[in-house]
């Protein structure tokens, strides 16, 4: 009996998707990427979300799901937030803190600033 619930306990650790990968997979099934896009980069106004505090992001989400926004853009939210459960918050928030593409293997980086005066 203990060789059988050690065995399980085994396949259930090595096949169990980390808090990273159950929050990618509610990212692309909630089409989160219709906005803020496949590399979580920010369409257009929309916000990127990359690499981002996973506190604040966290905050954010809870703040949507209580059904308030801070401005007219961010209302659009709160019907996709209302159905999340915290502990898909934290998965996405985790996403969102840990993402590194996959292409190049790169975080985005926004602490980039452009010095002078364009080159001209």
């Amino acid at each position: 009996m203990r060789f059988i619930l050690l065995l399980f306990l085994t396949f259930t650790s090595i096949f169990a998707l980390t808090s990273y990968e159950k929050g990618k997979q509610l990212y692309i099934s909630s089409a989160c990427y219709a906005c803020h896009g496949h590399k979580l980069e920010g369409i257009h106004r929309y916000p990127y979300l990359a690499n981002r505090a996973k506190g604040y992001m966290s905050y954010k989400l809870k703040h949507f799901r209580a059904k308030k926004a801070d401005t007219q853009q961010q209302e659009m939210m709160i019907d996709f937030a209302i159905g999340l459960s915290d502990e898909d918050i934290d998965n996405l928030t985790t996403y969102f803190r840990d993402y590194v593409d996959e292409e190049n293997g790169e975080s985005y980086d926004d602490s980039y600033e452009n010095y002078g005066d364009g080159g001209s």
